[in-house]
């Protein structure tokens, strides 16, 4: 029974997605346009404090082989600096679990299909950070590992 919001960081824009504390509905909460680091990180520990989430999903953008690119890399480097900054912010770690990204942004754009009004208020990457929410919980229910690893940070003295 755990809060948790996804994320499909982009170089312009994150996509944002939470759930029930069950796991059963998945939802596109946001778009976040990018901008500073900081404005970014801030604007993600609002997020995380309204939702009260304890955990983040983090799509890995792995090439189509399965292997890291540059971007994976980045993008991990990114989250861990977001998990130091949650961290700091509110004085405990919050896990970062990544979790594959591929095909999210075809799949969310058939979820938008479906909802057309809602998906142009939301965007699109909020539904593809939907897409990678509802894979990572349908894994975890199947007894799925995190192959691709997690952030555990430990508790600031």
């Amino acid at each position: 029974m755990t809060k948790l919001i996804a994320l499909d960081v982009g170089l312009a824009r994150i996509g944002v997605a939470t759930c029930d504390p069950l796991g059963i509905t998945v939802r596109p909460l946001a778009v976040i346009r990018r901008g500073s680091r900081q404005a970014d990180f801030d604007r993600l520990l609002a997020l995380v404090a309204a939702e009260e989430a304890e955990v983040l999903v983090v799509g890995l953008p792995l090439s189509m082989d399965g292997s890291e690119s540059e971007q994976t890399k980045m993008t991990r480097t990114w989250a861990l600096r977001l998990a130091r900054a949650l961290r700091s912010a509110r004085k405990e770690p919050l896990p970062v679990i990544f979790w594959d990204e591929r095909l999210s942004s075809f799949a969310a754009q058939e979820m938008m299909a479906a909802q057309p009004k809602r998906a142009q208020a939301i965007g699109e990457d909020a539904y593809a950070a939907a897409v990678i929410l509802r894979s990572y919980l349908d894994a975890r229910k199947q007894g799925e590992g995190e192959r691709w690893g997690r952030i555990e940070l430990p508790r600031k003295n």
